[in-house]
This record gives structure tokens, sequence and C-alpha cells, in this order.
């Protein structure tokens, strides 16, 4: 709710006046504003009854913030490849999920494609490095069968071309061995080793695929030419920011840069307007910058 420009006193409180009694007449959702500095005359006033001054508005713009943009789940540069699967599969409207830091800032992008790629490339390259145990575990429901894993925090290596049995395995030093739907001797089970033993639940075939999804998903998201957005931003410059890329999807940030969602071209279609009530005055020329792209609820002079 909000005067006319160079605000005087009537004004500033008819706009303050208005929206307290929509609110108590249950609405909840009035807000009084002004259009300019606050009258030393005014202030009086306001001093007087022990008011303070309304917010200051700038502009009636369409900004992201009013968009009913998406707010997928943002997720830390350490998670697996699998539980960022999951999270894609859940529901498939989501183009990309938001990849945070720990304070909540952006470090990238991730899609299904990027997920894709990289499943394609572990054919090809069947090799991994320094994944952390922990993500193994996670992804094969495994459990450590001996001591070693207490000194080990991750592991590397490859698959190998021909299975070996896994006495040879250990004389080897390899960094793990995963047993898929089968008991362990409890003679290698305690025999001295570095190396970490695993059993799964799973067959071969499977926990070889799922190891390759307990990479830490920073490893394979979109780190490089991110483009974002600010909830501040208006919707005019995002659509033509949005026209000089070719992404599905761009992340949303606050004031502090931290992640709060998503933002697709769909979202642009039907951008809800803001809602004002003009009091004090009935000309475009004398109200907020911007009215045309808001939704003019009451005028009221």
């Amino acid at each position: 709710v909000t005067g006319h420009r160079n605000p005087d006193t009537d004004s500033i409180v008819s706009a303050m006046a208005y929206a307290a009694l929509r609110n108590a007449l249950g609405d909840r959702e009035y807000r009084a504003a002004r259009l300019g500095h606050v009258s030393d005359e005014t202030q009086l006033v306001l001093d007087r009854f022990g008011f303070p001054a309304p917010v200051w508005i700038k502009t009636m713009r369409t900004q992201v913030r009013d968009l009913d943009y998406d707010t997928p789940p943002a997720l830390s540069s350490g998670v697996t490849i699998s539980r960022a699967w999951a999270a894609l599969s859940t529901d498939t409207s989501i183009a990309a999920l938001p990849i945070t830091n720990e304070d909540g800032t952006l470090f990238g992008m991730l899609s299904s494609g990027d997920i894709a790629a990289s499943d394609m490339q572990s054919i090809e390259h069947p090799h991994i490095d320094a994944v952390p145990l922990f993500n193994v575990l996670s992804v094969l429901e495994g459990r450590i069968l001996n001591e070693a894993g207490d000194l080990v925090d991750s592991i590397s290596g490859e698959q190998p071309n021909q299975p070996d049995m896994i006495k040879r395995a250990l004389e080897l030093r390899v960094t793990c061995v995963i047993v898929c739907q089968a008991e362990l001797d409890e003679q290698l089970r305690n025999a001295p080793t570095d190396t970490v033993i695993i059993s799964t639940p799973f067959d071969a075939y499977r926990a070889v695929r799922l190891l390759y999804q307990s990479l830490p998903i920073s490893r394979i998201c979109r780190t490089k030419d991110l483009e974002c957005f600010h909830l501040d931003d208006f919707v005019d410059d995002v659509r033509e920011g949005m026209l000089k890329s070719r992404y599905r999807c761009y992340p949303i940030l606050d004031e502090n840069d931290r992640v709060v969602g998503t933002l697709s071209r769909y979202h642009l279609i039907r951008p809800k307007r803001k809602r004002v009530v003009l009091v004090d005055h009935n000309e475009a020329a004398q109200s907020v910058p911007g009215l045309d792209q808001a939704e003019i609820l009451e005028i009221i002079d």
C-alpha cells in the first residue's frame, strides 16, 4: 500500500492506516510502503505515536523473487552420484540440481546428462581414484569385514581383467577387495593386511556399476561458466540473459550469494506480478515506477 512520490504526512499515514485496517480484517498480507524520503514534519508525527516509517520501495517491476521458481534440494559437493541421481529421478520436473559449498554458496550445477556422461566414461576408463570409503559403503550397502577399514579413508584402483583369488589380492596389497554375495573364510578375514575387505549383498555386475556412482558429485558437476541470477534481478533482464545461453536451468542466489532455488524458461511464461494498492493519488506519473508490470488492486484517493 503506497502513496505518491515525494510523500507528505497524508500519503504516508494513509498507507499505514489502510494496511493496518486490511490486516486487522484478516488479510494479513498488506504492508505499508513509501516512495521517497520522510519529511521532518512526518517524522515528528511518527515519533510522537511510536511508529517506524514504512519500507521505501523504488520499483514495482517483476523480480525473480516474485516468480514461482523451483526449490530442489541443494546437495553438498561431497555427496555421491548415486544420491544425486535418486534426487533427480524422484522429481522429473527438475532439470538440474544446484551443488553448494559448506556455507551454502554455489559450487556447481549437476544434470542427469552429466551423470549419464560420467557413467559412459566409466565403461571406457574403468578406474576410480581417491573415493571416500564412506561413499563406497553407502552405495554398496556394504560392511567392512576386517580391521584394515579403520586405517583407510579412501580407495583407488580399477576393475581387474581377470578375477583373482582373494588371497592373491591380499598378497598384492590391493587397496580394496569387494566380496559379492559370498562369505569370507575366517582365516582370510583375520589375515594381517592393509587391504580393506568389504562385503556387499549385490551381485558383481551391480556392485561394479554402483562403485562408479560412489564418486563425489564434485568430480562431474559443471563448475565453469555458470550463469546465475539473484532474487532482486528484474525478470526483463533475466529473460535477456537466458536468450544468450542454452542452459535448461539456472541457480538463484540471495543477497548473501547462497543458493535458494533454480529458474527455468517456463517460469517466465506467466510471471506472478506484484500487487499494489494506491492511496492519496490516482495518476501513474505520481506513482511507483514499474506500475505497468504490477496488479493494481485498489485506488483510494
